[in-house]
């Protein structure tokens, strides 16, 4: 028998995946009446971020609170390591949780120093909770600070101190609300790179809420955006960014430019040429939608008319309306031709044509979304 290729078969081995560090199960929360979270579910590996994004009053912080057992669920489950904390009858209070809180507010004590802000809650022998202190505070580089108090240091020095306070205890899941938001502009992108580092060689799962897409974007491996009490998406920070799941998602992360069409023949006309709506049934209204930086320029057309391109589709005509110079590239706003409408576009460095110039335009296709209005 030629037994050449073929696979062979033995006793059949079922491995147990390892469950994720924090897991949260239909959870749904209610505040005079009223839906606040809205059936969320959501996994985070340990030494892994997850970033809750969304507008002010979306759930985010309600969420977070119910994972730290601060607030409770009408229904849904937590699990950590894959054992059960919490549902609607089963509850371990939160001081047994092993979980790491961070807020806006730093809220150290303000009389007691740097070394025992960050070993007040620590249990063991004082010589441990000595080193334990010293081992954190060198890796926020605050060493040299032991012995001040809180009003000797600067914002970010505070937040670094919150920080190591966080991790004393070894917390198996970090949670962040908003904690760079009191930071000023130029400290907060080295400040959040410095703690996304120190909190993945301390190996927790961390959530972190924040509004600012760009802080999302910075430190999370994953992004849950929510609204209105619901996860609408979820996924790496490239694919939720890329693949927008409807216009106001796209919208949340960046300006957007839409055209207004119906659909007739699976295609979409309109003053860029034709776009595919494939299913979309006839006589549908829909939104074609892109960034500004997707918007091409045709320098070398000089008015001369529309002319079809391979990649692009047809040119419109626009006129400057306004420029601005915004430091790593300049925006420009026209006003079209086909309706009056502003369009905006971006362009890499010093672009700051005077209003009234008139410029073609063409949108690239491969990054055009077609939503349903």
């Amino acid at each position: 028998m030629n037994l050449i290729g073929k696979r062979q078969r033995g006793p059949s081995v079922t491995l147990d995946a390892t469950p994720p560090r924090l897991e949260i199960r239909n959870l749904i929360a209610r505040y005079e009446g009223r839906v606040v979270v809205d059936n969320v579910s959501l996994s985070v590996d340990a030494g892994k971020v997850t970033c809750l994004l969304g507008p002010s009053g979306c759930g985010k912080s309600t969420t977070l609170r119910m994972i730290a057992g601060v607030e409770m669920q009408e229904s849904g489950e937590i699990y950590v390591d894959g054992k059960l904390i919490c549902d609607t009858v089963f509850r371990i209070p939160p001081e047994r949780r092993e979980i790491g809180l961070m807020f806006q507010d730093f809220a150290l004590f303000p009389h007691l120093n740097v070394a025992d802000n960050v070993a007040f809650g620590l249990k063991g022998h004082k010589d441990e909770k000595r080193a334990r202190v010293e081992e954190l505070l060198r890796k926020v580089d605050l060493i040299h600070f032991i012995d001040k108090y809180p009003h000797h240091l600067s914002g970010g020095e505070q937040q670094r101190v919150a920080l190591a306070r966080a991790l004393a205890p070894r917390p198996r899941i970090m949670l962040m609300d908003e904690p760079f938001s009191g930071l000023d502009n130029r400290l907060r992108d080295g400040i959040r790179d410095e703690t996304l580092a120190i909190l993945k060689e301390e190996d927790a799962a961390v959530v972190l809420v924040t509004h600012e897409p760009e802080e999302a974007m910075r430190m999370a491996d994953e992004i849950a955006l929510m609204r209105r009490g619901k996860i609408v998406q979820q996924g790496a920070p490239y694919n939720v960014y890329t693949r927008p799941v409807d216009k106001a998602a796209m919208a949340f992360f960046s300006d957007i430019n839409v055209l207004k069409t119906n659909v007739k023949g699976a295609l979409a006309e309109t003053p860029f040429g034709q776009f595919l709506a494939p299913g979309v049934p006839d006589g549908t209204n829909v939104e074609i939608v892109f960034r500004p930086q997707h918007v091409r320029l045709d320098f070398d057309r000089n008015g001369k008319g529309p002319l079809p391109t391979a990649t692009d589709g047809k040119a419109a005509r626009g006129v400057v309306e306004r420029a601005r110079f915004l430091g790593n590239e300049s925006l420009v706003e026209f006003r079209m031709d086909y309706d009056g409408s502003i369009l905006k576009t971006t362009v890499p460095n010093v672009f700051v044509p005077n209003p009234g110039r008139v410029m073609w335009l063409t949108v690239r296709r491969s990054h055009c979304f077609v939503f349903q209005a």
